[in-house]
């Protein structure tokens, strides 16, 4: 919202909604293409175009998934430090040292549990992680936004830096609907599995968008363009509700980056021939030096360069865009050209073209906020 403003910020958010349920939509109704479920993205990329392009929708699978597993640990990082600060803000405990700690508990959190379908009794616990965060965000701005004189809410760049910043934005707006793993979604869903997909994707682009929308509207309301990338560092309240509300970010940014790297530890797994009892010495071991050192490198990133907003950016540039919207629209276009309309392939082709220049056009402008950041606050900054 901040490069955007209302006008462009509102827009893009629909907009971008409204594209993504369209992109999803084309992977969930080819799930069942020439009559085999393909339960993973590489796996339905590899059957329309061949091996070649297996190995590069897996490329592209896993530096989307390597990007948001990071932005999660900083995300965990600044929410700790936020917990700390709350009662001492002396300095001490600085951001990377934040950000290290997350690691640590990423890596003890995915060695406990070795495969997706153990989280169980977790997923409900996220989910009332999230509800205590939205609540508090929600209530601690709007109470800010009562009690505040006038906000600033023009775009605070200009000329060339604030065109980067609008792309960034846009970047940063389809990365906030998408994963990247669709299929390995709907591989976890009953028969019809293409209908009961589409009814889920329906429902999370409409009343499951409604929380999100509050808690952004009501962010930037309350604090304009000063609005913080990490809100809770901009909201006021009781000391013990403000850690509440962090404590919980925390630990759902650890339980959420376990779900989106679970395909790297099942390829992992598979590839070396990891299978059995889990607390298995060969099968534990290999957790602790394989997702160790997996999730070690991810927090060496993080702490490298700690800029949440600008890893949104450049993973939706790099990863997001050619995943969720190029290819989406090409393997359409591929596996259903004989049963299209002209005008429906020249859709297609128009949003292939677009949102290649798209992807092209917004890392160019992340890179370039990075590199800006980096200049600014210097490698393992405090921010």
């Amino acid at each position: 919202m901040v490069p955007l403003g209302w006008v462009g910020g509102v827009v893009g958010l629909v907009l971008a909604a409204a594209i993504s349920l369209y992109a999803n939509a084309l992977i969930a109704m080819l799930h069942e293409y020439g009559g085999t479920r393909h339960i993973r993205y590489r796996d339905l990329a590899g059957y329309i175009y061949g091996k070649k392009a297996y190995s590069i929708t897996w490329t592209l699978q896993y530096i989307n998934l390597f990007m948001i597993n990071t932005g999660y640990i900083i995300l965990a990082g600044s929410a700790l430090k936020a917990a700390y600060t709350v009662f001492r803000d002396d300095g001490v405990l600085k951001l990377p040292y934040c950000i290290a700690i997350a690691g640590i508990v990423c890596a003890m959190f995915a060695i406990c549990i070795p495969h997706l379908s153990a989280l169980g009794v977790w997923l409900g616990v996220s989910t009332v992680f999230t509800f205590v965060y939205i609540v508090i965000a929600l209530v601690l701005s709007i109470k800010d936004g009562m009690n505040s004189p006038a906000r600033d809410y023009a775009v605070p760049e200009h000329g060339v830096t604030k065109i980067f910043t609008t792309i960034g934005a846009s970047a940063s707006l389809v990365f906030a609907y998408n994963t990247g793993m669709l299929p390995e979604i709907q591989a976890t869903i009953k028969q019809p599995v293409v209908k009961n997909m589409m009814k889920s994707l329906w429902f999370q682009f409409t009343i499951g968008l409604v929380p999100m929308y509050m808690v952004t509207f009501a962010g930037y309301w309350a604090y304009g363009n000063k609005t913080e990338t990490y809100l809770l560092n901009s909201v006021n309240g009781p000391a013990w509700v403000k850690a509440l509300a962090n404590i919980t970010a925390f630990l759902q940014s650890v339980i959420a980056l376990h779900i989106f790297a679970s395909p790297m530890y099942e390829y992992l797994d598979t590839r070396f021939g990891i299978s059995g009892e889990a607390m298995k010495a060969k099968n534990l071991s290999f957790r602790v030096g394989v997702r160790g050192g997996y999730l070690a490198f991810n927090t060496f990133i993080a702490a490298l360069l700690p800029f949440l907003g600008d890893f949104e950016s450049l993973t939706g540039a790099i990863s997001t865009f050619p995943l969720t919207f190029i290819l989406a629209n090409h393997m359409y276009y591929k596996a259903k050209k004989n049963k299209l309309s002209i005008s429906q392939k020249g859709g297609l082709w128009a949003n292939i073209v677009f949102f290649s220049l798209m992807s092209i056009a917004a890392t160019v402008a992340a890179i370039r906020l990075i590199a800006v950041d980096s200049k600014t606050y210097s490698l393992f900054a405090d921010i």
